[in-house]
């Protein structure tokens, strides 16, 4: 009997998080064969739009995520519809639930969300990391293995120079203040020629990038975002997983 391919969950707050965050690892273990879904818990309505529009800014970045997910090779893409920039003061409950939900459903082998500093200190991704930990670990054998993302200081600088100082996120001046104070990964991933489909997939979501400095990237400066970090949690299982098979320790690399 064949060898069931592994399944990876990935959880976050926003349509572009999962490609701006993950896109590497996830253009990697999809072109292994992994079964990739990808879930946003929110519509991402609370985003910057021209004309003021949440409703339509919501489903626009509903296709944008689903183009993200094929230009990664995900098997499915999953929009919920908990209400964007309210993740912590909503019901625990009813997100928890909807966690517990995905995992029920799609029997993932790793979960993949934010770390404690959600990147750089949003509030919704925060949440979401408390969230997924907190389901995660109430499952107990049952649980899934757990890995947070974080991004390595200086890579979002990069960004920028390439681009002559162009905002990497909207509305976020500031390019250091990605993995500024994220705890130190114990696994690093490098998307290699994939990164081109992480470049890809992140301009997919064109209502958030279109002006930002991803869009000056070429190809050739998708080596500039292939490295990704990835800390596995306390709490979920043990034992090795496909993203120990891709990836390197951080001293290895520095090495």
């Amino acid at each position: 009997m064949a060898e069931a391919a592994p399944v990876i969950l990935g959880v976050f707050a926003h349509p572009d998080d999962e490609s701006l965050a993950c896109g590497g690892l996830f253009a990697r273990a999809a072109a292994l064969g992994a079964r990739v879904v990808l879930v946003s818990l929110t519509r991402g309505e609370a985003g910057p739009t021209a004309d003021g529009d949440a409703a339509a800014l919501g489903v626009r970045r509903l296709e944008e995520f689903s183009a993200a997910a094929r230009a990664l090779g995900a098997e499915a893409a999953v929009v919920l519809d908990h209400a964007d920039g309210m993740l912590p003061w909503l019901d625990h409950v009813a997100i928890d639930g909807d966690i517990r939900q995905l995992v029920a459903t799609h029997r993932p082998d790793v979960v993949v969300t934010f770390d404690a500093d959600g990147l750089y200190w949003h509030p919704d991704h925060i949440s979401v990391h408390e969230r997924v930990t907190a389901v995660v670990a109430a499952l107990g054998e049952a649980a899934p293995a757990l890995f947070y993302v974080s991004m390595p200081p200086g890579q979002m600088r990069a960004v920028a120079s390439r681009a002559g100082g162009a905002d990497v996120v909207p509305g976020l001046a500031d390019p250091d203040a990605f993995g500024a104070a994220a705890p130190p990964p114990t696994l690093v991933i490098d998307a290699g020629e994939l990164a081109t489909r992480k470049l890809a997939a992140i301009r997919c979501h064109a209502s958030q990038f279109a002006t930002s400095a991803f869009a000056a990237l070429t190809a050739a400066d998708a080596a500039l975002i292939a490295r990704e970090h990835y800390r596995r949690a306390d709490v979920g299982a043990a034992g090795l997983t496909l993203l120990d098979r891709i990836g390197t320790p951080p001293a290895a690399v520095s090495a």
